[in-house]
């Protein structure tokens, strides 16, 4: 039969062309009852469904879908409260009836941004925050599935500001580094290892050579510079790459040897006294932190340089080309060869590290004829600085060689050379005594002596707070019993662009160049006041009846001669600065001083007292020592003028709390001989808010109760304790004095490290998220010998270890949850 088709014309939707097997709404209906009722709504929920409408999804959290199937199903909870620094986990759960989750995420919604760990995964972490007060975040865990529909959940978490967060360590004479529960350490970086590819592993049987390529000894002021994840860029922001440039301040010579050091003929032997200089300097190394965070060295890193007592320097400031530098080696006084005895050092905000140059006199012979041949007013500066005549540690000038490497230890003049020092090494021991700049990105970049910041025992140079448009300054210790402290402030104002600028010692030539030194005279009512050390001003001239001045050159390079005459304030040992980055208040460790009578007491130094040991023998003056810190007029770098009291007098626990342990220390903070001193960076909570300072010690008064240590510290502010009489007594002679001493550290301070036998603990820095901790462990078992170590560290750490030599070392401590260390 043939059938006949209609035309097709206007049918206004209703022809039916969609040949497809796909269900028809009754389908729907009648199968969807046994799928949860169209997702638990009967008709209902299909109706919405079918206009397109929103389902509800677990706990009300928006869902959206597709035609089909159900959303997933998703949980979140967070950690309730948590303290800035602390690990903040997020944990999310998603499950889909019908389907497959495909993705899963975590964002924040509210408060304080923070960076997400896994934001892609279930669990999620993240560092908290610096905060002022409590404050609440908000995050938001997202899941889909196969079918694209989306369920999230909200949750919050509320930080607290920063506290300390661990249980204090209890005091030790073991052969190990003791960290609190809940933290680990590792071995990085030791004394001998080799920085190059084509240098033997140590034997550390004293046969080893060519420490110019190996790690140094007495490891101490260190700092950490980012790198980029690959090549040798500059990265202020990496916490698993960069590298750690230290200083090696001293030896242990009688681990450097088979036998210990030995001489021939009253000489010593060439190789032996080599070995022994090159282990001295600085060294550059490149770290870097795995996947799974373990810490380790790169032997063959490009940047890894060692610069020690032999590699060339070149002078700037002024006392570049002056007369008092001129040597053989430098006729024009514009070059020098090395540095040595490196104690602690200061991290330009530019990216350079200053090494500082301590106990640099007692290198240098100087024959009993050198005393006639010198002019009377050398003679006084040679007294003042501790040149009286000598043999020199280590006797490397006694080596029968020409070569200057050795001759440049005698300082005795030559009476056939020219009087201008051309011809000998009279003159370089002015060429010591400088802080010191180093660029570590840069390999082959000769340092530069910094002559404005002064010629004394350098101990470091820390940086004041960098504000645009004033003229930064730069804090300094000198390291001798009744020395001063000092600080630089440059000519120039402050530019936030220097801070990323590629030459970076071009840029340390701006700032630190030209200036003023100041030093500090302390006031009894709590005040001080910085004096210029300028040529011409406060008796600082030519005319001088104490030493008549030259120019701005001879007042720098004789700068404690020009702090005696313009009646600055010795004080017992200044050694580390630091700046606390919040305040802007300056921290100096006073570490002892056993020529402090009670007479001789004053404000700032206001104890002299007779220190008991367990094995029956005292020790007197200021044994224990304290911290001093300040807080500039107006709180600007340029002030000539400061406030002041004591952070914390050193002391045992068990001493007078009436005139002795004056911070009233008990077991979980007592120390002596504060040394090292360092805050936690500002780019992480360690640094902001009430940032974490870090103290350690160099004891000789308190190691028959326990080895060295560090502790950590939530310092207040200047004048938040109060003004106190005390007792002084040294046998017969007794005498009151004034301190004015800050509120009692309590809680805020507690010991976090103690180290192994016989050593100091030296050096700190972090990475920038806090994160991890590199800490200089230094000369552990000094008072052994090669056949029978009194220390057997760093092998003793992970297990029985005898006989063999000990290694100064750098450690990493990482909290074992992640967070920011000692919070």
């Amino acid at each position: 039969m043939t059938s006949k088709i209609p035309a097709i014309g206007y049918s206004d939707g209703d022809t039916d062309t969609n040949r497809s097997s796909n269900p028809t709404i009754h389908d729907i209906i009648s199968q969807g009852r046994s799928r949860r009722e169209m997702l638990s709504g009967g008709l209902t929920a299909a109706s919405v469904f079918f206009a397109g409408g929103l389902l509800s999804a677990c706990g009300g959290d928006a869902s959206f879908g597709g035609p089909f199937g159900t959303s997933p199903t998703v949980t979140g909870n967070a950690t309730t409260t948590a303290r800035s620094g602390n690990i903040v986990t997020l944990t999310g759960t998603a499950t889909d009836a019908d389907g497959t989750i495909t993705s899963q995420s975590w964002t924040q919604t509210s408060g304080p941004t923070v960076t997400l760990e896994n934001a892609s995964g279930l669990v999620a972490r993240f560092v908290a925050p610096s905060v002022t007060a409590a404050t609440t975040l908000g995050f938001r865990f997202t899941a889909t599935d196969d079918g694209a529909r989306v369920t999230t959940t909200d949750v919050t978490t509320s930080i607290t500001p920063a506290a300390l967060g661990f249980t204090a360590v209890a005091k030790s004479l073991g052969d190990t580094v003791i960290v609190p529960e809940g933290y680990s350490i590792s071995v990085l970086y030791r004394t001998g290892d080799p920085i190059n590819a084509a240098t033997p592993a140590y034997a550390n049987d004293g046969s080893d050579t060519n420490f110019g390529a190996r790690g140094g000894d007495h490891h101490d002021g260190m700092s950490f510079f980012g790198l980029a994840a690959t090549g040798t860029t500059r990265d202020d922001n990496s916490s698993t790459r960069g590298v750690l440039v230290m200083n090696h301040e001293n030896i242990n010579q009688q681990y450097l040897h088979p036998n210990g050091p030995t001489t021939v003929g009253g000489a010593r032997p060439e190789g032996e006294a080599r070995k022994e200089i090159e282990a001295h300097g600085v060294a550059v190394i490149e770290v870097v932190r795995s996947s799974a965070g373990a810490w380790s060295y790169v032997q063959s890193g490009a940047l890894n340089r060692r610069i020690t007592p032999l590699t060339p320097t070149s002078f700037s400031g002024p006392v570049r080309g002056n007369a008092l530098l001129r040597t053989v080696y430098s006729p024009t006084g514009v070059a020098g060869r090395g540095t040595i005895n490196n104690c602690a050092n200061g991290t330009m905000p530019w990216g350079t590290y200053l090494t500082c140059e301590e106990n640099w006199a007692g290198y240098f012979r100087r024959d009993a004829a050198d005393t006639a041949l010198r002019t009377a007013k050398q003679n006084v500066a040679m007294t003042r600085y501790g040149l009286g005549v000598r043999t020199g540690n280590y006797g490397w000038a006694t080596v029968n060689s020409s070569s200057a490497d050795f001759a440049k230890f005698n300082i005795t003049t030559n009476a056939a050379a020219p009087a201008d020092g051309t011809g000998d090494y009279r003159n370089e021991c002015n060429q010591l005594g400088w802080v010191v700049e180093i660029d570590p990105y840069d390999a082959a970049a000769t340092p530069r002596k910094r002559t404005a910041l002064g010629r004394m025992n350098h101990e470091g140079c820390w940086p004041g707070r960098r504000i645009a448009g004033v003229r930064p300054a730069f804090y300094m210790g000198d390291d001798a019993q009744n020395e001063y402290i000092y600080k630089f402030v440059s000519t120039q104002t402050w530019a936030a662009a220097d801070a990323t600028a590629t030459d970076r010692l071009a840029i340390g030539d701006k700032y630190l160049d030209a200036g003023t030194l100041y030093v500090a005279r302390f006031n009894a009512d709590g005040t001080g006041t910085w004096v210029p050390l300028v040529f011409g001003q406060n008796g600082l001239t030519a005319t001088n009846a104490t030493y008549a001045f030259t120019d701005q050159a001879d007042v720098l390079t004789h700068c404690r001669i020009a702090s005696d005459i313009v009646g600055a304030t010795k004080m017992d040992r200044p050694e580390w600065t630091a700046v606390n980055p919040a305040t802007g208040e300056v921290y100096c460790t006073l570490t002892n001083n056993s020529s402090r009578t009670v007479a001789g007491t004053d404000a700032a130094n206001p104890r002299a007292y007779t220190d008991p040991k367990t094995n029956g023998t005292s020790t007197s003056g200021n044994p224990n020592g304290h911290i001093i810190r300040l807080r500039e007029t107006g709180d600007t770098t340029e002030a000539t003028g400061f406030t002041w009291d004591i952070y914390a007098f050193g002391s045992g626990a068990d001493l007078s709390a009436a005139n002795i342990n004056l911070s009233g220390l008990d077991a979980t903070n007592d120390f002596s001989s504060p040394d090292g001193l360092w805050f936690g960076r500002a780019t992480n909570p360690s640094g902001l808010v009430t940032p974490v300072m870090w103290l350690q010690t160099d004891d000789g008064a308190y190691t028959d109760v326990t080895n060295c240590m560090m502790l950590a510290a939530m310092p207040g502010s200047v004048g938040d304790g109060a003004t106190r009489t005390i007792t002084n007594t040294i046998g017969a002679t007794s005498g009151t004095q004034t301190a004015r001493a800050g509120r009692a550290p309590g809680t805020t301070l507690r010991r976090f490290l103690v180290g192994p036998k016989e050593c100091e603990i030296t050096g700190v820095d972090s990475t920038p998220d806090g994160r991890t901790l590199f800490v200089n462990i230094q000369h552990p078992g000094e008072n052994g010998t090669p056949a029978a170590p009194s220390s057997n560290w760093p092998n003793s750490q992970t297990g029985t270890a005898t006989g063999i030599r000990p290694r100064s070392a750098t450690i990493a401590i990482t909290k074992n949850d992640g967070g920011v260390v000692a919070l």
